[in-house]
């Protein structure tokens, strides 16, 4: 059974990323389970733009980083330990604080608030979501 009080501390370090978007962006959620933002960027389905989330689950605590899905190309150079974190596209898994791989994330959430932030990029998703 994992340990519910590093769980908490995992989330709190992993929403500590996110924070410094937040002025930013849509806090949509901020509970002590699930923290999730939006951009302002409202695409073609009429629903903004989602920037990520960090979530307590009952087996780890999820870290949502829409940006990679968005654009792989930010994954290049991504470490082979962060890469066992990944589930998904867009989505990393953590039982417990890992100071280098938060260290990644951060350059991570960076370079995708960056892309997120360019207006020619958010046209081109705006385009594709219409194909």
């Amino acid at each position: 059974m994992p340990d519910k009080n590093k769980f908490n501390e995992v989330f709190n370090r992993l929403k500590a990323i996110f924070k410094p978007y937040a002025k930013k962006m849509v806090v949509v959620q901020d509970t002590p389970k699930c923290y999730y933002l939006d951009t302002h960027y409202i695409m073609k389905n009429k629903k903004p733009l989602c920037f990520g989330a960090v979530r307590m689950g009952k087996n780890y605590v999820s870290f949502y980083l829409m940006s990679v899905y968005a654009s792989p190309d930010l994954l290049k150079g991504m470490s082979p330990e962060l890469k066992k974190r990944m589930q998904g596209q867009s989505c990393f898994n953590f039982k417990e604080v890992d100071e280098v791989l938060f260290k990644e994330l951060v350059k991570l959430t960076k370079a995708g608030a960056t892309k997120f932030s360019n207006e020619k990029f958010i046209d081109g998703l705006r385009k594709m979501q219409g194909s």
